[in-house]
């Protein structure tokens, strides 16, 4: 293994084998998914920000998932547009660093956030008299904040031990920069990257998933002890939603993870990222703000109004 470092700023990407004939219609949907995702969570984004009567917890709780869907793809999709058409696929080194900052930033914030919004559903069903009380403007402010400042710090930590290594290696064997893309580039030992970034991994989707557990359990125990077919048709409603889009980013991600030690299937672990950062950002605004009651109504309102205005 040649152990000599290089001092080189720019990288070259490995990105995906298009057939010419595919690379344009890949462009105009990639495009598509981008300018659909980019819509609608800056819509609610403007809706919740502009209407008075949406400033609550639970509205707060979706504006973060929107703008972490907005950075994390912001900082993916023009990229990997530019990279489809492009022959050279070069990359400073600095702009891949922060490239993986904020995708490990948004996968990080994802699990946090969605972890937030499922403590807020336990609360408004299991405790709806109790909800005004416990989920206050300020506690959600401070528990947005906890989750965005402990995923900083943890993705700091992660990139942090990576740049500090020295590089022997000049291409990003992935479609985009990730941390393990980046500490492949050196042939020094890296050993205490591979144990934080199992540390990391463990704690962000251990944490998750039994938060998750733990709250729909209890939910579920509520629904079932109480045979409420109000409350159940509620749980139902504002819960399977919210699940389906956690496994959806759980599983995506666990494969990701997996796949990085498979070397085999390059290209499956490129598109299960992808699917990570666009899937759920194109359901989120979708399935919240459609299955949201007074989202939906704002939403109808809005429409109605451009109707019978043109």
């Amino acid at each position: 293994m040649d152990n000599t470092s290089i001092s080189s700023q720019i990288l070259q990407i490995e990105g995906f084998e298009i057939s010419q004939l595919f690379v344009y219609p890949l462009f105009f949907l990639m495009l598509f998914v981008y300018l659909t995702l980019l819509v609608s969570n800056i819509g609610v984004l403007v809706l919740i920000i502009t209407d008075r009567g949406l400033h609550q917890p639970m509205y707060l709780l979706f504006c973060n998932l929107s703008v972490n869907d907005l950075i994390g793809n912001t900082v993916l999709m023009p990229r990997l547009m530019s990279d489809v058409v492009s022959t050279e696929r070069l990359i400073s080194y600095s702009q891949c660093v922060l490239q993986a900052f904020c995708s490990h930033t948004f996968g990080s914030a994802s699990h946090m956030i969605l972890i937030i919004m499922a403590v807020d559903r336990y609360v408004a069903i299991c405790h709806p008299l109790r909800y005004t009380s416990i989920m206050t403007t300020s506690t959600v402010v401070k528990l947005s904040a906890s989750a965005w400042g402990a995923s900083l710090v943890l993705v700091s930590i992660l990139l942090g031990l990576t740049i500090r290594l020295s590089r022997c290696r000049s291409t990003i064997l992935n479609a985009f920069c990730d941390n393990a893309s980046l500490f492949k580039l050196s042939c020094e030992d890296v050993s205490i990257n591979n144990i934080y970034g199992l540390f990391f991994t463990v704690v962000l989707f251990a944490s998750s998933m039994s938060s998750i557990a733990v709250t729909y359990f209890r939910i579920a125990v509520i629904c079932w002890t109480r045979k409420s077919k109000d409350l159940n048709n509620k749980a139902l409603q504002t819960c399977a939603s919210h699940l389906v889009l956690y496994l959806i980013m759980l599983w995506s991600g666990f494969l990701t993870i997996i796949l990085h030690r498979f070397p085999n299937y390059p290209d499956l672990r490129k598109l299960a990222y992808i699917l990570f950062h666009v899937v759920p950002a194109n359901l989120n605004p979708i399935i919240y703000g459609l299955q949201t009651k007074t989202l939906r109504e704002k939403i109808v309102q809005i429409f109605k109004h451009k109707v019978t205005a043109t």
